[in-house]
C-alpha cells in the first residue's frame, strides 16, 4: 500500500483515500522492479518474461503493482507490460 492508494485485497486491514483491484498482466521483457519510481530508486528483484506483475496503477512511463511469484510490491517500467490478455 502507499499513503494515497492500496490493493482492494487489504481492505478490510488498512485504510487509505482510494483502493484499487489488482490487473493480472505477463511481463513480456527482464524488467527490475523498484522501490520508487525514479529508474536510480532501489531495485528490489528483477522480473523475467512470463511473470504475473498485478498492477494497481498506470502513470506515465510506470506501472505500480506486485510481483506475485515474489510478493514483493513496487514499480517497473510500463513498456515491459505484455498487451492485456482479450
Amino acid at each position: 500500500m502507499r499513503p494515497d492508494l492500496a490493493d482492494v485485497r487489504l481492505a478490510d486491514r488498512v485504510f487509505a483515500p482510494h483502493y484499487a483491484a489488482p490487473m493480472p498482466r505477463e511481463i513480456a521483457a527482464t524488467v527490475t522492479l523498484r522501490a520508487g519510481p525514479a529508474a536510480d530508486s532501489e531495485a528490489l528483484a528483477e522480473l523475467h518474461s512470463g511473470d504475473v506483475f498485478e498492477v494497481l496503477e498506470l502513470a506515465g512511463t510506470n506501472a505500480w503493482g506486485v510481483a506475485r511469484a515474489k510478493g514483493l510490491v513496487g514499480y517497473i517500467h510500463a513498456s515491459a507490460l505484455a498487451a492485456p490478455a482479450k
